[in-house]
């Protein structure tokens, strides 16, 4: 015999009544003006939620922009060769994001008559889409009735509703994920998720929330305690790990070596200067030189380094030494990689490297005059 869901508690429904009855109307007056918000096709929906997976409203604004410049529609993004929307997406970091935007705009161009699913588990099964993209486009672009967990809207549930656990322990997450879904209003749902997003965003912050300005702060029971200030509670982030890593700027003829890297895993299908981790008890200078003959299977000459250069990531750091070399034999083979170009300094320019790379461009480029 099946049971039915339980109702929430009274308190709680009166909670849910209140909030939603008050966050639409602030939203409205308050809501950010964000060049996504300014089209409503499906399409523009989804970019912008890929684009702002770990990464701030502000730098995606100006990314979102160009790209839509470059690739207006789906079928011009799944049309576009890979290296094209890797450019484009070049800066923005975390590039598997744009490797399955490009994979999934195939699928929709070529599968889907080129329109988007418009339930969230049908947009859950394109390529790199996570729960929180598929609910944000599902009911921003659709009207459907569902949630979207982000960080900021994690923030207010674990607030307003006192969660007092670390929201990224599975058990916690799913809670705040049936939260969310009890919040949702019969209709207008894609407005009361950004709602719920522009409240954590500019007013409900991780740090000096705005209590006096929030319009649910009568709803919200860590403010009735003083504890908006500790909630949500997270564990110390673990220490990330340092690796040094070498990089050979080998020069033949006035052209310089990048090769291309494996379209999966870190930085897939991104270009670089050949180079990899130096290994305990080997100068960056050696490193340099073995990489190139590991991955490209030429012999170099190391000179002097060029620049250092440190860069974090989301799990470890580096500290890159770009190194200087000389081309001295053997043919270029994509061994290690899957390309590789002699290009002129100047054409650098076209092709899209990792961030610390780019420093090791703008360096050369100093050097070189």
């Amino acid at each position: 015999m099946s049971r039915r869901p339980r109702k929430p508690p009274a308190a709680r429904q009166g909670q849910i009544a209140r909030i939603r009855r008050v966050l639409p109307a602030w939203f409205r007056r308050n809501r950010r003006d964000l060049p996504w918000r300014r089209r409503s096709d499906p399409y523009a929906v989804w970019v912008a939620e890929v684009m702002l997976q770990q990464t701030r409203v502000a730098t995606a604004e100006e990314y979102y922009r160009r790209f839509l410049e470059a690739f207006p529609t789906v079928r011009a993004l799944a049309d576009a060769p890979l290296d094209a929307v890797l450019k484009a997406w070049e800066g923005l970091g975390y590039y598997g994001r744009a490797r399955n935007l490009h994979k999934a705009a195939r699928i929709v161009a070529d599968e889907l008559a080129g329109k988007l699913p418009t339930t969230a588990a049908e947009v859950g099964r394109l390529p790199g889409v996570g729960p929180y993209t598929a609910g944000a486009v599902a009911s921003i672009a659709f009207g459907r009735r569902e949630a979207a967990l982000d960080g900021n809207v994690i923030r207010v549930l674990c607030r307003a509703f006192r969660v007092g656990a670390d929201p990224r322990l599975p058990g916690v997450r799913r809670r705040l994920w049936k939260l969310a879904g009890a919040l949702l209003p019969a209709r207008r749902v894609g407005e009361f998720n950004q709602a719920l997003m522009d409240l954590g965003a500019t007013v409900c912050t991780p740090r000096g929330p705005r209590c006096p300005a929030c319009p649910i702060r009568p709803a919200c029971r860590a403010a009735a305690r003083g504890e908006q200030h500790r909630l949500p509670r997270r564990a110390a982030p673990p220490k990330l790990p340092h690796y040094d890593v070498a990089a050979a700027v080998v020069f033949r003829a006035g052209r310089v070596l990048i090769d291309r890297r494996p379209d999966d895993g870190l930085l897939g299908g991104l270009w670089e200067f050949p180079g990899g981790k130096v290994r305990p008890g080997e100068s960056p200078a050696d490193a340099a030189v073995r990489e190139a003959r590991e991955e490209l299977g030429v012999t170099v000459e190391a000179g002097e380094e060029l620049i250092v250069v440190r860069q974090a990531y989301s799990h470890f750091r580096i500290t890159l030494h770009a190194i200087q070399c000389r081309y001295v034999s053997g043919r270029c083979k994509a061994i290690g990689c899957t390309a590789w170009r002699w290009v002129a300094p100047d054409q650098l320019d076209e092709y899209a490297f990792p961030r610390a790379n780019r420093r090791v461009i703008e360096a050369l480029c100093r050097r070189r005059g």
